[in-house]
């Protein structure tokens, strides 16, 4: 017991404390504004306190990944693409649930209120694996030698590919592409490559856009962008009434529970208030000031993950990092974009504001990997190595044993007694 709680101990005293109170602010912002924009149907007044218990569930997961060596997948990495394989497949199994023509969610048996999406899941495993493929690539000198490039975007198209074909959901499909982009830019692939890729790809979009049918729904959301009146009623109709709800907010509000469009009766006044578009809500309610907190808590969560990972020793553990980064930036601009009627509706929620719980604590997750990935330590002689050698054995040094478990820092745990002592 004294080793658990020991163990608990180093948990909470190592855990990256400002990047959790950055989380736990933002979550309970989205807690306040899911509160009210649920206040028009009683059916939705327990989303607020789910969301609450999500969050302390969240929390313990962040302390108990900031534990966990994530290099144990890297060891596993054909068991890790089998098992994100598999997550997927089971889209196709009476398991798998269609929301807004998406067949993206696990409905657990007799959970009816508990859903999982597989891409949230993937998303995690992806960028691991492209970490260390790119990490492999390096050591190796071949980074941008083309047999390299192929390989990692066949990564990326198995992932993505399978997923589209078996979900159809487009928005996560692109969070993938971000995740690609950022760490491949990180991880040193030259630039001559991403200029060959968008030479590639302009091409085959002008190709293929004439060619898409005129009354294609993805096609219609892409088009109302740069004509809002070319289906108000109908495929613009949504980010119409959220463009109208951020620009009625003004500078400080209509006042909490108040707002004309999120709180109405009507579903479609301002469609997924809680959820896609609970940035147009928050701006409705608590004008520019409040949308600002929300920037800026997202934009301080974002910028202490890519802190964590650049002063990170382990480029596996950067690359990592940086990807998580892009992920949020992604999920973020889509969404406020969508809020602002400049990016396609493609149900992409805003991260610790948008309710559902699953989202929540896949979050947290992640913020604990992260709040891991700092508090870990190499020794001298594995920094800055290509190929590191193991150091000079030294007297009466007890040999190691490896675990999945590690103890980050400054501390190192006695195995006869389970306490802890400092080094000197």
């Amino acid at each position: 017991m004294s080793a658990l709680r020991d163990l608990i101990l180093d948990a909470l005293k190592q855990a990256d404390h400002l990047l959790l109170a950055l989380c736990c602010a933002a979550n309970l912002y989205g807690i306040v504004l899911i509160y009210s924009a649920t206040r028009y149907k009683t059916a939705l007044h327990s989303m607020a306190f789910k969301q609450g218990i999500s969050m302390v569930i969240g929390i313990v997961l962040y302390f108990a990944v900031s534990q966990f060596n994530i290099d144990v997948f890297r060891t596993h990495w054909k068991q890790v693409i089998a098992g994100c394989t598999v997550l997927v497949l089971l889209l196709r199994t009476p398991l798998g649930k269609s929301v807004s023509g998406n067949r993206a969610w696990l409905q657990i048996p007799h959970l009816s209120a508990f859903t999982i999406q597989p891409a949230e899941i993937n998303k995690i495993f992806f960028a691991i694996l492209l970490a260390h493929l790119i990490v492999y690539l390096k050591r190796q000198r071949k980074l941008n030698k083309l047999k390299s490039v192929v390989t990692m975007g066949a990564l990326l198209g198995y992932f993505v590919g399978l997923y589209y074909v078996i979900s159809g959901d487009m928005g996560s499909c692109l969070i993938f592409f971000a995740i690609f982009i950022v760490m491949l830019w990180t991880g040193g692939v030259s630039p001559l490559w991403f200029a060959a890729g968008i030479g590639a790809v302009v091409p085959a979009v002008m190709f293929i856009w004439p060619r898409i049918p005129a009354d294609n729904y993805q096609k219609k959301r892409i088009l109302v962008l740069f004509d809002h009146t070319l289906d108000p009623q109908g495929t613009g109709f949504q980010q119409e009434h959220g463009i109208l709800a951020v620009r009625s907010g003004g500078l400080l509000g209509q006042g909490f529970m108040k707002g004309v469009l999120t709180q109405s009766a009507q579903n479609n006044r301002l469609s997924q208030r809680f959820s896609d578009f609970i940035f147009a809500s928050c701006c409705e309610e608590w004008g520019l000031l409040g949308a600002a907190v929300v920037i800026l808590l997202l934009t301080a969560i974002i910028l202490r993950i890519m802190y964590v990972g650049l002063r990170c020793n382990d480029p596996f553990a950067m690359l990592v990092c940086m990807g998580f980064a892009g992920m949020f930036m992604a999920q973020v601009g889509i969404n406020i974009g969508m809020c602002l009627y400049v990016m396609p509706v493609i149900g992409l929620t805003l991260p610790f504001f948008s309710a559902g719980g699953t989202s929540v604590m896949v979050n947290f997750l992640i913020m604990g990997i992260v709040s891991g990935i700092r508090n870990r330590s190499e020794p001298e002689w594995l920094k800055n190595t290509e190929t590191p050698e193991p150091p000079p054995p030294q007297e009466n040094q007890q040999p190691r044993r490896k675990s999945v478990l590690f103890t980050p820092g400054d501390r190192t745990r006695s195995h006869r007694t389970g306490s802890i002592r400092r080094r000197r």
